[in-house]
């Protein structure tokens, strides 16, 4: 689960501070496990900073406090503060920004050329998928895995993802998909056509993040005309 440290402090001395995290920056390369921090000044005392850190879990921000560059710096931080800095710890339950990452992070891992990657770090076990185009639901993450590789078999491609809304625990992402047809699909062999189709997908996401539900809606009739599938049809 995310975990948000929260630093709290007042200093004269924040250039200094500045630098000093510039440093620890440079120096924990590679071994940091921060994600994301974000600095923020008081707009009615300009001597109160607070630091907001994020790290993938809790286990994870204790690795990073472990580094000894973090003890160094955690030394000089606290000799640049006015007052000793205080720390609040939280678990994040709630971030739809996070929902709408591992959406994008889903539509371009099942893109990704070569082999498909693990996908237990973006969707649940129990992931449960609504596709109007088959005749039941996919249920679980290896059938997943399966209706996936059906498109990478047929199509080399890759998403862009136009728009995403968050509500809730959904995320709404309007898509354009780009794929070239390489190989067998729903019958037809390769023709090596370039094809376009548009589309939407809402996520239910859990309170870790991943996906645990997925309704599609596109453009499978255009798709199957661009591939030549409905000439027979026509005449």
């Amino acid at each position: 689960m995310t975990f948000v440290q929260l630093i709290d402090c007042r200093t004269s001395r924040f250039d200094e501070m500045d630098r000093l995290m510039d440093t620890w920056v440079e120096q924990t390369k590679g071994k940091r496990t921060a994600t994301h921090a974000v600095v923020g000044k008081d707009r009615s005392d300009a001597s109160h900073f607070i630091e907001i850190v994020e790290f993938p879990s809790y286990e994870e921000a204790m690795r990073n406090s472990n580094l000894p560059e973090t003890g160094k710096v955690f030394q000089e931080l606290v000799a640049l503060c006015d007052e000793m800095p205080t720390f609040t710890d939280l678990e994040v339950v709630r971030d739809e920004q996070l929902y709408a990452e591992t959406a994008r992070r889903f539509f371009e891992a099942v893109a990704a050329r070569g082999e498909l990657p693990p996908l237990d770090g973006l969707i649940a076990e129990e992931y449960h998928d609504h596709d109007p185009a088959n005749e039941q639901d996919t249920m679980g993450m290896d059938a997943m895995r399966r209706e996936v590789e059906m498109w990478r078999r047929g199509f080399d491609f890759a998403f862009s993802v136009e728009d995403q809304i968050g509500q809730g625990d959904r995320v709404c992402n309007r898509w354009t998909w780009r794929g070239t047809h390489k190989g067998d699909f729903m019958g037809l062999p390769a023709t090596g056509k370039q094809v376009t189709m548009t589309g939407t997908t809402v996520f239910r996401c859990r309170e870790d993040g991943k996906l645990v539900e997925g309704w599609w809606q596109y453009d499978r009739l255009g798709l199957m005309g661009q591939l030549g599938a409905l000439d027979a049809l026509e005449t």
